[in-house]
C-alpha cells in the first residue's frame, strides 16, 4: 500500500512538471519571434534555466530536507544523460529534414562548454577526499558557476554576430501576457521539484535500492519532463534550434545545480561524499555530448533501420550502458 501511494505521488509530480513544461514552450517561442532572439540562445538562456528548475529544487531539497547527497548528484547528472537521450528521440521524430541536418552549428559552442563542465565534475568525483575545498564548499563550485556564465556570454556574443548578418525576428517586444504564463508555469515545476525528493527517497527505502540508482534513473526522468515537453512542442512548431538549444543548455544549468547544492550542503563538499559511480555518469554524459557534436559536424542524412541516424543509436547505447552500471552498483 505504501509503495502504491509513493508511485501515485511520483506520477502526480511528473504530470505537473510535464504540463507546465508544455506551457513554457509556447510562450518562449512567441517571445523569441517577437523579440528577434535567436532560438538557440533562447533555448540556452531562458528555456534551459526554467525547465531545469525541478533539478534545482529537487537538489536543494535532497541535501537539506532529506539529507541525501546521492539523490542530488544522481538527479543532476542523470538529467544530463536523459537530455542527451532525448536528442535521439527528437531525431527519430524529426523525419524531414533530419534533426542534425537542420540544427545550427552554433550548438557546438554550448556542447563544448558542456563537456568542459562535466569533465570538471568527473575529475572532482574521482579525486574524492583529495578534491580541494573552500570551507564546506568544494573549490570546483565557483569554477563551475564562472564557466557557466562564460558560456552564456560566449554563446550570446556568437549568436548576436550571426543575427546581425541574418536577422531572426522583428527585434520588438514580447506580449506581456506571455511572461504571465512563464511565471506560474515556473512556480509549478518548482513546487513539483521540491516534492519529488521525498517521494524518491521513500521509493529507495521501500524498494531497497540505493539513492544513487533512484536519483540517476527515476528522479532524473521526472525532473527532465519539462525539457521533454519543450522539445516535443518545439519540434511541432518546427523550432529545431529551440529544441536542441534547450536540451544542451539544460545540461549546462544542471551542472551549475551541483554548485548550488554544494553551497547549501553544510556537511562538507558535496562531491566528496557522493558515490564513485556518479563519475561514470559524468563520463558517459561527456561521451554522449561529444557524439552529438560529431552529428552536428557530419550531419548524417541516412537512418539506421529507417528509425534514426547512427549518432542517435549511439546515444541510446550509451544511456543503456549507464543504466546498467548503476543497476550493478546501486541495486
Amino acid at each position: 500500500m505504501q509503495l502504491a501511494w509513493l508511485l501515485l505521488q511520483f506520477a502526480l509530480c511528473a504530470s505537473l512538471i510535464a504540463v507546465a513544461g508544455h506551457a513554457l514552450t509556447r510562450s518562449a517561442d512567441r517571445i523569441s519571434r517577437a523579440t528577434g532572439l535567436p532560438g538557440g540562445w533562447l533555448g540556452l538562456a531562458l528555456l534551459a534555466t526554467v525547465t531545469s528548475l525541478p533539478e534545482l529544487a529537487s537538489g536543494v531539497a535532497s541535501v537539506t530536507w532529506v539529507d541525501a547527497p546521492n539523490l542530488a548528484v544522481g538527479n543532476a547528472l542523470g538529467a544530463c544523460v536523459f537530455n542527451l537521450l532525448f536528442l535521439a528521440i527528437a531525431d527519430a521524430l524529426q523525419r524531414e529534414p533530419p534533426l542534425y541536418l537542420q540544427a545550427g552549428a552554433d550548438h557546438l559552442l554550448s556542447a563544448a562548454f558542456g563537456i568542459v563542465l562535466l569533465g570538471l565534475v568527473a575529475l572532482s568525483l574521482l579525486l574524492g577526499e583529495r578534491a580541494p575545498a573552500l570551507r564546506h564548499v568544494g573549490a570546483y563550485s565557483p569554477l563551475l558557476l564562472g564557466l557557466y556564465l562564460l558560456a552564456l556570454r560566449t554563446v550570446h556574443a556568437h549568436e548576436a554576430h550571426q543575427t546581425l548578418q541574418a536577422p531572426n525576428g522583428t527585434g520588438g517586444h514580447a506580449d506581456p501576457r506571455e511572461w504571465r504564463v512563464v511565471v506560474p508555469a515556473a512556480l509549478a515545476v518548482l513546487a513539483a521539484g521540491l516534492w519529488l525528493p521525498q517521494v524518491a527517497n521513500g521509493l529507495a527505502i521501500e524498494l531497497q535500492w540505493s539513492r544513487s540508482f533512484v536519483g540517476t534513473l527515476f528522479m532524473a526522468l521526472a525532473t527532465t519532463l519539462p525539457e521533454a515537453a519543450v522539445t516535443l512542442s518545439a519540434l511541432r512548431l518546427r523550432a529545431v534550434d529551440l529544441a536542441v538549444g534547450n536540451l544542451l543548455g539544460s545540461n549546462l544549468f544542471n551542472v551549475v545545480v551541483l554548485a548550488v547544492d554544494d553551497a547549501v550542503y553544510t556537511s562538507g563538499p558535496l562531491l566528496r561524499v557522493a558515490a564513485p559511480v556518479h563519475a561514470a555518469t559524468a563520463t558517459v554524459a561527456i561521451v554522449m555530448t561529444a557524439l552529438v557534436m560529431v552529428g552536428l559536424l557530419v550531419r548524417p542524412r541516412g537512418r539506421v533501420l529507417r528509425l534514426a541516424s547512427w549518432v542517435s543509436f549511439g546515444l541510446v547505447a550509451l544511456y543503456l550502458l549507464n543504466a546498467a552500471l548503476h543497476r550493478l552498483q546501486g541495486a
